[in-house]
């Protein structure tokens, strides 16, 4: 089965003004997420930036989530992080380690009862006898 890898971008932290740029993104925070099948891994992170200079500068409303995500694919070891996401599916799938019941206590049996409710009391009839006077 093929596992899918995508990113996502949470959060960047600007300098308000740096070496006469303004709004100069400093620190991407981005999340990191593989799918296999029903299986899911997710690493977060942080990234700094270099300082751009002012000839690939990209003014910050135009920047785009596809430019961020090849900011990480160039500035992170993409290949490290993928690694570590497959092993986790990989632990989902077969897991190293089970916890097994202890052995000297018995396994906790599940009993079912049933509780029926009381019978709806019987009607009660009440008759009143009056007398006409004489």
């Amino acid at each position: 089965m093929n596992t899918n890898y995508f990113w996502s971008v949470y959060q960047l932290d600007t300098a308000p003004s740096l070496d006469g740029l303004v709004d100069v993104v400093i620190t991407v925070h981005y999340g990191r997420t593989a799918v296999e099948g029903e299986y899911t891994a997710y690493t977060y992170g942080t990234m700094g930036c270099q300082t751009p200079s002012e000839t690939d500068f990209t003014a910050y409303p135009d920047l785009t989530f596809e430019q961020i995500c090849s900011w990480l694919d160039a500035g992170l070891d993409v290949e490290s992080i993928d690694a570590g996401l497959q092993q986790d599916i990989d632990n989902q799938i077969n897991p190293p380690v089970i916890v097994l019941p202890l052995p000297w206590q018995p396994e906790p049996t599940t009993t079912t009862t049933t509780t029926m409710a009381p019978p709806p009391p019987e009607p009660t009839t009440t008759s009143t006898t009056t007398e006409a006077p004489i």
